[in-house]
C-alpha cells in the first residue's frame, strides 16, 4: 500500500448547511450514494456522531457492495471525516469532506487518503465524483 489520495471538488446550487446534512440523513444517503449511474441504494443507516458508526449497501445489478466506516469528526456544516471500509479500499483509508459558502451555493472538497494501487484510486475518484453529482441532482429536487 502506498500513500496515494485524491481530491475532487464541486459547487452545488444548496445551501451550506442542506448539503452538510445531507451526509448524515440516512434517507439522503439512499438517494445521492451512487457511485455510477444504474446503482441503488437499498440501505443506509448512521449514528452521526464521533466514534459512530454508518453504513451503506450499494447495489448494482444483482451484486450488493456493503461499505462503513466511523466518525471521526463531525464540525457541524464545515467539515466531516470518517474512516472508509470498502471491499476496493485500504483498511485504513479515510475521507474527509469539507464544506464552504460559495457563490450561489456550497463548494464541496472531499479527499481520501490511502490506497492500495493507483487503479483503486482511479476508481474511488470516478466513484465520488458521480456520488457529487447525484448529491446535487438530489438537493436540486
Amino acid at each position: 500500500m502506498t500513500e496515494l489520495s485524491l481530491k475532487v471538488e464541486r459547487t452545488i446550487k444548496a445551501p451550506k448547511e442542506d448539503v452538510f446534512n445531507a451526509w448524515l440523513e440516512p434517507e439522503m444517503l439512499r438517494q445521492f450514494m451512487m457511485p455510477a449511474d444504474g446503482m441503488s441504494v437499498p440501505t443506509a443507516t448512521n449514528d452521526a456522531a464521533k466514534g459512530g458508526r454508518f453504513e451503506i449497501v450499494m447495489r448494482a445489478g444483482e451484486n450488493d457492495m456493503p461499505h462503513a466506516g466511523t466518525y471521526l469528526e463531525i464540525s457541524p456544516h464545515d467539515r466531516i471525516v470518517f474512516t472508509w471500509e470498502s471491499p476496493f479500499s485500504a483498511d485504513d483509508s479515510t475521507v474527509t469532506i469539507t464544506f464552504a459558502a460559495a457563490e450561489g451555493g456550497t463548494h464541496v472538497t472531499l479527499s481520501q487518503v490511502r490506497f492500495e494501487n493507483e487503479e483503486k484510486r482511479d476508481n474511488h475518484k470516478g466513484g465520488w465524483e458521480s456520488i457529487l453529482a447525484h448529491l446535487e441532482t438530489t438537493i436540486a429536487a
